[in-house]
């Protein structure tokens, strides 16, 4: 009997000019045992049959070569900090291929830690298993909430030892993404001055991610404005989670605007508009207030890429192509009061949602206030209006005297909006839960002394965010003093 065919494999970026893809074999491990197999996933990705654990351990280890996979390391170059790399690319990661899921659109499926390649830059090519049941919480939570995100697929123990700070358990993840296509994608071909590789990328992108910039004027403006579009949007719904990716290098920005390459990512607790958690961000250029500037700085370095291509000359292409990267501002802004007023359970129109919105927030940073606890006990307050559910809301903040006359202000305009059909978009755009860096490290601490039930339970509750269970109750709790994380670390 012939093996089932998990996942339906074509291989239509491999045909882009090398070094873009590289074919690459993974290098196997000593003993893969699965972690994790998500297989609703798996069927939303064409998978008409799921073999055993034991098949996945050997397939989503890099062990042995999934059926129609065609392996291959991608070349990309990054501003890491602000320093120009030419060359980085997948030190770590191969791409296995294509699936067309079943809405008809094309999805990378990705191993990560699976060896070295011809980009690994002296690195071993592995990962550690903190940093791959970090990736598969989060990427998974951010889906939960509408955020579009690259997807855990699979996480696979190696049995082998991964040196970092200190030997740790291997790992290798099994990543799911609209494509693997960054800013520093184009900055890779850009710096060899390959002109035909770079249109043959970028009409790749317009091809695969955004095929209404074909009949425009100017394909390759409008591939331009049509990526601006995407991450403004997805920057400010970040925000409006308290996310801190922590290392925006270009090599990190995706061009079909998802998050990507999640590192020493983390959630605000504490609110702290310059917050960071990330070991390396010393500057704090990363931080969460400063990510729509970086955001829109990593844009301007995807437009010097294009230049070549647009239809201008002179100084009218760099004024059209500045011009673009200044729509990034208007269209974050326009999401962001989107995402206030649902926050606030406010009309969508209402000119009280940034306003309301800047002063909460002042409010959060000064009464050394969670952000999440804030905006679930909010949202519990609007639903009853009750003495309970405020004095509840003011025992967050250490200055409730303050709070209260924000509350007297925000309940004022609150009511006036309020019908059921809001409180229902306030509910989903203020989760119960996100995946607190001690419960995180909780996970991680005990997957490493051989227990994953820790992990499932965690993955199980933050997959459902709004969930008001018992037990989501009680992983969603801010940490004690003792418990706090203040610093992530990246996987390599």
């Amino acid at each position: 009997m012939a093996e089932p065919v998990v996942l339906p494999f074509e291989h239509l970026y491999s045909t882009l000019p090398e070094p873009l893809w590289v074919a690459t074999q993974a290098t196997p491990v000593s003993s893969p045992e699965l972690i994790a197999f998500n297989a609703s996933l798996a069927h939303e990705l064409g998978a008409k049959e799921i073999p055993d654990s034991e098949t996945l351990a050997q397939w989503f280890s890099g062990n042995q070569l999934m059926p129609e996979a065609k392996p291959g390391a991608l070349g990309y170059a990054g501003h890491q900090f602000g320093n120009f790399v030419p060359q980085l690319g997948d030190g770590r990661a191969l791409l296995l291929g294509e699936v067309i899921d079943q809405n008809g659109i094309r999805r990378d499926v990705q191993l990560k830690g699976s060896g070295r390649t011809p980009f690994s830059r002296g690195g071993d090519g592995r990962s550690p298993l903190g940093p791959v049941l970090r990736e598969y919480l989060v990427s998974e939570f951010m889906a939960a909430m509408g955020i579009p995100t690259t997807r855990a697929l699979a996480a696979v123990t190696s049995g082998e030892r991964v040196v970092r700070q200190m030997a740790e358990p291997g790992a290798v993840f099994t990543r799911v993404a609209s494509s693997h296509i960054r800013v520093g994608t184009f900055q890779f071909i850009a710096a060899r001055r390959d002109e035909q590789a770079l249109k043959a990328l970028a009409d790749h992108v317009v091809e695969r991610h955004y095929p209404e910039a074909a009949s425009a004027e100017d394909p390759y403006l409008a591939l331009l404005e049509a990526v601006v579009a995407r991450q403004a949007v997805l920057i400010a719904r970040w925000m409006s989670v308290g996310f801190i990716h922590g290392v925006m290098n270009t090599d990190n920005c995706s061009i079909a605007g998802e998050t990507i390459d999640y590192g020493p990512c983390a959630f605000m607790e504490q609110f702290d508009p310059q917050k960071v958690y990330s070991s390396i961000d010393q500057g704090k250029r990363y931080a969460f207030d400063n990510q729509p500037a970086i955001a829109q700085w990593n844009l301007a370095r995807f437009a010097e890429t294009l230049l070549p291509l647009m239809n201008e000359e002179g100084e009218a292409l760099v004024e059209q192509a500045t011009d673009a990267i200044h729509r990034f501002e208007p269209l974050f802004s326009a999401e962001q009061r989107r995402l206030h007023a649902d926050k606030l359970g406010l009309a969508a129109g209402s000119d009280q949602a940034v306003p309301l919105m800047e002063a909460l927030e002042s409010q959060m940073h000064h009464g050394r206030m969670d952000m999440t606890a804030t905006f679930d006990a909010l949202t519990q307050y609007a639903s009853s209006l009750s003495d309970e559910h405020r004095e509840a809301l003011l025992a967050l903040t250490t200055q409730p005297d303050e709070l209260s006359t924000w509350l007297d202000t925000w309940q004022q305009e609150q009511v006036v909006n309020q019908d059921g059909e809001r409180f229902t978009a306030m509910r989903h755009a203020n989760p119960v839960i996100i995946p607190r860096n001690h419960r995180v490290q909780e996970v991680i601490d005990a997957a490493y002394d051989g227990d994953f039930s820790p992990f499932h339970t965690l993955l199980a509750v933050v997959t459902k965010p709004f969930d008001e269970s018992v037990e989501a109750r009680r992983l969603a709790a801010p940490a004690t003093e003792n418990e706090q994380v203040l610093r992530t670390f990246c996987g390599t």
